[in-house]
């Protein structure tokens, strides 16, 4: 990964959907671990920025190839959980997984600016 330099734009984590506050909050209300932040991460893009310069949020990221990246990985979510609520003994409903997806497909749009 090469390093930002002096880059303007908010990228996005290149693990979408697991690095963020969200994850790490039922981690440590699951568990009583809380993580520490990294102070830089790996982007969709190939970069390594502070873990400041990055942002889950579509309305605050504007690298093209991060909105892409998480374009992506959000259908691939998408299309992973709903997988996961026709699996037999699975811990989700089918129901809840259907809302999941419907909320990564949303943001899938929302990254892509449709």
């Amino acid at each position: 990964m090469e390093e930002h330099g002096h880059d303007p734009h908010i990228h996005v984590e290149a693990k979408v959907g697991r690095g963020d506050a969200a994850v790490r909050n039922v981690l440590a209300s699951t568990f009583g671990l809380a993580g520490d932040v990294p102070s830089v991460v790996d982007t969709g893009c190939g970069l390594r920025v502070p873990y400041a310069m990055t942002s889950p949020r579509p309305d605050r990221v504007t690298c093209l190839a991060c909105r892409e990246h998480a374009g992506r990985e959000h259908l691939r979510l998408a299309e992973m959980v709903e997988r996961l609520g026709l699996m037999p003994g699975s811990t989700i409903s089918g129901t809840e997984a259907k809302q999941a997806a419907e909320r990564h497909r949303d943001l899938a749009k929302r990254f892509s600016g449709n």
